[in-house]
C-alpha cells in the first residue's frame, strides 16, 4: 500500500517550519491525516498544485488506478482539501473537499442507464460504508461519447465518464475533519470507476455495473 503525499497551497512539498507557521493548525493536522493515510494496492498518488483562489488554504493530490501487470491507467482523478478559517457559507464549514474522477468505459457498462446514479452511489456508499459524516454534497456525472471519422475511422467509438463532485467533511476533535479516511473512500470511488470491485466487508452492499476491462487513455 502507498503513502499519500501532496503539497500546500503555497507550492511547498513536504514540512518546512517557516512556511507552516502561517498554516492554521487544522489544516496542517487534517494534511497530515492525508499524507499518512494507508491506501489499497493498484493506486499511484502524486503530489499537485492545488487551486489559488478557491480558498485561503489548499492541498492537492492526483491519483490513478493502475492496470495490474501493465502501465496504462484504468482510472485518474483529483482531490483537493480548502480550508477557510472564517468558515464558508455555502459549505457550511471550514474544510471543503473536491474532486475530479475519470474513466474510460467499455460499452455495455457505458449504454447502461443506471450509471450516472450508480456512480454517485460509489461515492456516497463510500463515505457511508465508513461511517463518515458530511454534509452539502453535490457534483455532476457526465458520460461523453467520441465516434471517429475520415482518416480516424479505425477507431472504435470511446465513452468516457466524469465525476465531479464536492462535500463537506464533518469537523472531528479540534476541529479536524477525519481525512485519511475521506481519502481512502474517495480511492475506493475511483476503484469502482476503473472496474475494480470493492473491498472489506463494509462495502459489500455497493452496487456494481460489468466491470470493465480496457485501459483509460488520457
Amino acid at each position: 500500500m502507498a503513502a499519500a503525499q501532496g503539497r500546500f497551497s503555497d507550492g511547498a512539498d513536504g514540512v518546512d517550519s517557516a512556511k507552516e507557521s502561517s498554516v492554521p493548525l487544522p489544516f496542517r493536522r487534517a494534511v497530515d491525516g492525508l499524507r499518512k493515510a494507508r491506501l489499497r494496492p493498484g493506486i499511484e498518488i502524486d503530489p499537485t498544485r492545488p487551486p489559488q483562489r478557491l480558498a485561503p488554504h489548499a492541498y492537492a493530490l492526483e491519483a490513478a488506478v493502475v492496470e495490474p501487470g501493465g502501465e496504462d491507467d484504468l482510472a485518474d482523478g483529483r482531490l483537493i482539501l480548502l480550508h477557510d478559517p472564517a468558515g464558508h457559507e455555502a459549505w457550511h464549514g471550514t474544510f471543503r473537499l473536491v474532486t475530479l474522477v475519470r474513466a474510460e468505459l467499455e460499452p455495455e457498462m457505458a449504454a447502461d442507464p443506471l450509471l450516472p446514479d450508480v456512480c454517485w452511489s460509489w461515492l456516497t456508499g463510500a463515505l457511508d460504508a465508513r461511517g463518515l459524516s458530511y454534509g452539502e454534497a453535490g457534483g455532476t456525472v457526465t458520460r461523453a461519447s467520441s465516434h471517429y471519422f475520415g482518416g480516424l475511422a479505425e477507431r472504435r467509438p470511446a465513452t468516457q465518464i466524469e465525476i465531479r463532485a464536492s462535500w463537506t467533511p464533518r469537523e472531528g476533535v479540534g476541529g479536524v475533519p477525519d481525512t485519511a479516511a475521506h481519502l481512502s473512500a474517495w480511492c475506493e470511488l475511483l476503484c469502482q470507476v476503473a472496474g475494480l470491485p470493492p473491498v472489506g466487508p463494509a462495502d459489500t452492499a455497493v452496487v456494481s455495473l460489468p466491470q470493465r476491462r480496457g485501459p483509460h487513455h488520457p
